[in-house]
């Protein structure tokens, strides 16, 4: 396949995949779990949800190691397997994808706050993503998602430490914002042009944001990053805020309707689409069919 960013370059649009934490939900997975040790225990189910996302559409399918983050394992006594669990969510998929997607390695924040809010280093942060990384990069994966960060102090260790162990490979950085009256804003304070520039500054090659909105939302969201960088943007919506019906969360965003604000993501030129938590193959492959017939 021809590199990642080349494509983007060439205008190419990048249809990513949907929620993988939905699809464990629903083949089993527990409140309290550890979802990357699924990699270990049941890599069957993560082969099998990387098929069904193919199927839909998808160019680009995400490993299961969103919390692979040494620390954060750490909170299931699984710290000392964090190069085994990362190393089997990218073996996992591989024999699904075998060259019809790109393979992106999933990062998500280490569960810690930074000082002086939290009692972690940044040093520790840092550690910790290159161990990380390591791992999934030898295993080979194509590009790096930093995704669902709610601090930009993280976000910007960990870009730095992927640049720093492998420059060559494509850092897509999203961040989750929470809609304030001043508008658009992570939980702890930072705005999306502040965001955009930093991020940048530090080595992403792709900005933008995923998790916490649906698509409404997420358009706006959209139209502020294109305001701010220059860079490829990338936006990955829930199907709305969940709603607890009988103890189960539902999403409740149908394919449909998410695919019609898909063509005004397309309208602004957004690289990258794809779905977070609530999104399923079914919204997936209605996003391919909204981008096929845009092109």
């Amino acid at each position: 396949m021809k590199p990642f960013l080349q494509k983007i370059k060439d205008g190419e649009v990048f249809l990513g995949d949907g929620a993988l934490g939905t699809m464990l939900i629903q083949r089993g997975l527990k409140a309290g779990e550890c979802p990357d040790i699924w990699n270990i225990e049941k890599p069957g189910i993560l082969e099998e949800i990387a098929s069904l996302y193919i199927d839909a559409g998808s160019d680009i399918i995400s490993a299961n190691t969103f919390g692979g983050h040494p620390l954060k394992l750490e909170q299931y006594g699984l710290h000392d397997k964090t190069e085994i669990i990362n190393k089997a969510g990218v073996g996992a998929i591989k024999d699904a994808i075998k060259g019809k997607a790109y393979l992106a390695a999933s990062c998500g924040p280490s569960g810690k706050l930074l000082k002086p809010y939290g009692d972690t280093d940044p040093e520790d942060i840092s550690e910790g993503y290159i161990r990380q990384l390591g791992a999934l990069i030898e295993e080979g994966v194509d590009v790096v998602y930093f995704e669902t960060m709610i601090d930009l102090a993280e976000a910007l260790l960990g870009v730095k430490a992927a640049k720093s162990i492998a420059p060559g490979v494509p850092v897509c950085a999203t961040m989750t914002f929470d809609l304030g009256p001043n508008g658009f804003f992570t939980v702890m304070g930072n705005s999306i042009e502040q965001t955009a520039k930093e991020l940048e500054s530090a080595g992403a090659d792709v900005v933008g944001s995923n998790c916490g909105n649906g698509i409404d939302n997420m358009v706006k969201i959209a139209e502020e990053f294109k305001k701010h960088s220059d860079l490829p943007v990338l936006i990955q919506s829930n199907a709305g805020l969940p709603i607890v019906k009988d103890d189960i969360l539902e999403y409740p965003e149908t394919p449909d309707f998410m695919a019609e604000r898909v063509k005004t993501l397309l309208d602004m030129g957004i690289n990258i689409i794809g779905g977070c938590c609530g999104t399923t193959p079914e919204h997936i492959a209605s996003f391919r069919k909204t981008i096929d017939n845009y092109r």
